[in-house]
């Protein structure tokens, strides 16, 4: 009985796969038609548009080409186009959408006609209708109208091109700002709005001027700094995400940034309680640009010494034990900037993991990870001869393979001044290289010598 059951289910499964196979067999002995192919893919055109010279092709395909490629000219002709903006062929959509219902047997559906593509008028009636409902202070009406430039957005390439060429951001920007200012922030239904139009932001990157000049005043770096704490899990990833984009490209904004209460507890929180691995690499390049030596304000100092009273330190060497490429090279370089302050070389110098995980990224990681480990393990020793200490760094280094490392790196190549740091590191253990054996030779299993 078992037995019958079993043959009957296999003989239906092989009618399936046999039907499949029929119908990829028919599918490729239908001839699809040169008018209905793009001249670009010479796939069945879904969207087809007209260019200024006449040829038809897939609006994706002729808008990678135009956009993304940058070029100007007809892929089929070559002639210069006085036109970027495709238009669509109807005629020639209505006959691939019957000749695909003409052979659906062989395997084509009927392709869909397209939604018509955003215009600068349509942006522009959005843009007043959120600009009319900020004036009025509802957060409801605004609402709207920021779902639906996200949907834009959203939709396709072109219509992002169209949302950010009538200064979309621009209206985003000062409509946080204004709602900043908001009597009644503390209204949940004001919150949902401040946190959606940080979403939108995010879709728009990067920004210019004009958008940032929006988000810097002292109102509005409070209320991202509110929502990095108290948002929601999107809330927060998007604050970040805004304030990593406006810290990077401007930084002589960074000390309007730090004078904000509680600007530093939120970031290290979102380290501390990652998200996902965008957040925390945003979190990470925005203390970057606040600590590293390149930048220079008042409460830098300050700053740096809040990030070691709340356990940076010690975290980020806990994270570098473990971590992704990205992560590890924007924690080493933080970890690197709080290793110039006494107390950041301090904290670092008596954890056990310190030593052996920036050993481990030599080589392993990246050049700008192996350059930001080397200039740590100098400062170890440095500091570690300044205190009066034996050479308990060199020992724990070279006991887990860093001398040959280092003579590797002097010769696969780095910059002048991590080889200047690496050689004086060399000069120093190779005094006492002799009491250490270990070599890590699984270390050196897959290094290429490039010459």
């Amino acid at each position: 009985m078992l037995s019958a059951f079993r043959n009957r289910k296999a003989a239906r499964n092989a009618n399936k796969i046999k039907k499949l196979v029929e119908v990829e067999v028919d599918h490729d002995q239908v001839t699809i038609p040169e008018l209905f192919r793009c001249p670009i893919s010479l796939e069945l055109m879904k969207d087809p548009v007209i260019l200024s010279t006449g040829i038809t092709y897939d609006r994706e395909s002729v808008e990678k080409w135009i956009y993304e490629d940058g070029k100007h000219t007809c892929p089929v002709t070559g002639a210069a186009l006085t036109s970027l903006d495709p238009v669509p062929n109807h005629t020639i959509r209505r006959m691939i959408q019957d000749w695909c219902v003409e052979n659906k047997s062989y395997g084509f559906d009927r392709i869909p006609t397209p939604r018509a593509p955003a215009n600068s008028s349509q942006v522009s009636e959005i843009l007043a209708r959120m600009v009319a409902m900020r004036g009025k202070g509802n957060a409801e009406g605004v609402m709207e109208m920021v779902v639906k430039i996200k949907d834009l957005v959203k939709e396709s390439e072109r219509d992002k091109r169209c949302v950010l060429s009538n200064r979309s951001a621009r209206v985003l920007s000062e409509t946080f700002q204004a709602f900043s200012y908001h009597e009644n922030q503390e209204n949940a239904r004001v919150m949902i709005l401040l946190e959606e139009i940080l979403s939108g932001l995010t879709l728009i990157l990067p920004f210019d001027q004009e958008t940032e000049s929006g988000l810097w005043s002292n109102k509005s770096l409070r209320t991202i700094v509110k929502i990095l704490k108290l948002g929601t899990l999107s809330g927060r990833r998007n604050s970040v995400l805004v304030l990593k984009e406006i810290l990077s490209s401007d930084r002589t904004k960074l000390q309007e940034f730090a004078k904000v209460e509680g600007s530093m507890e939120a970031l290290v929180k979102l380290i501390n309680e990652p998200i996902d691995p965008t957040t925390t690499n945003a979190s990470l390049l925005a203390i970057y640009h606040l600590v590293t030596p390149s930048t220079s304000f008042n409460q830098k100092k300050t700053l740096i010494a809040t990030l070691h009273a709340l356990g940076l330190t010690e975290k980020l060497i806990e994270m570098l034990v473990d971590c992704t490429r990205s992560v590890c090279e924007k924690a080493l370089g933080v970890l690197e900037a709080l290793c110039s302050n006494d107390e950041g070389i301090k904290k670092a110098y008596t954890n056990a993991l310190t030593v052996p995980v920036l050993v481990k990224k030599l080589l392993r990681v990246s050049d700008v990870a192996t350059e930001f480990s080397v200039s740590i393990l100098w400062k170890l020793s440095k500091y570690e001869k300044s205190v009066g200490e034996d050479e308990g760094v060199a020992m724990e280094a070279l006991q887990v393979g860093a001398f040959q490392k280092l003579v590797l790196l002097l010769q696969v190549g780095s910059s002048l001044k991590t080889k200047e740091k690496a050689s004086e590191l060399l000069k120093g253990w190779n005094l006492v290289r002799g009491r250490v054996e270990c070599i890590e030779s699984m270390d050196f299993k897959n290094l290429k010598r490039s010459f």
